[in-house]
């Protein structure tokens, strides 16, 4: 059934799915999210100039790294042998603020949604605890998958 949750089995206890029988595909997913914050806070971490360091590359590596730690942190999630791992960061002056886009991708039985995901999500907050001495109100928001593809449902883009 389409609507049945695959985490749960007929009694209704969590489970992780067996994904044994399913073939090898190239699997690929992308996410994306921001996060707002003052046009001073902004062009600080533009310049490189904060106290902590460098904000962008201390984001894009923790973004990386908690790709590759996504099992250890949701629970459920199959342990992923990930072949690449971006972390991209711009600038979007409108905000005012930052855009990242994180991409995950393997040869394997299951999609890596999840990884794409962690990897935006911790590169946002890495974002958020190396500024937060100058600028508290920083929202981070809209995170959420942007495209995926690969094993039976194929390709899809929001």
């Amino acid at each position: 059934m389409a609507d049945k949750l695959s985490h749960i089995d007929e009694t209704g206890a969590a489970r992780m799915v067996d994904v044994g029988s399913k073939d090898d595909t190239e699997r690929f997913a992308s996410a994306s999210g921001t996060i707002a914050m003052k046009p001073e806070t902004l062009a600080m971490v533009m310049s490189g100039q904060a106290k902590k360091g460098d904000v962008l590359a201390t984001a894009r590596i923790a973004g990386i790294m908690a790709a590759k730690k996504t099992s250890d942190l949701i629970p459920l999630c199959h342990p992923l042998a990930l072949t690449q791992v971006t972390v991209d960061i711009a600038e979007d002056k409108a905000l005012p603020g930052l855009a990242v886009t994180a991409t995950a991708r393997l040869k394997g039985k299951t999609g890596v949604e999840m990884e794409a995901l962690t990897a935006c999500s911790v590169a946002l907050l890495t974002i958020y605890d190396m500024a937060k001495a100058v600028d508290r109100g920083m929202v981070i928001g809209a995170i959420r998958v942007t495209e995926k593809s690969g094993g039976k449902s194929g390709h899809w883009k929001a």
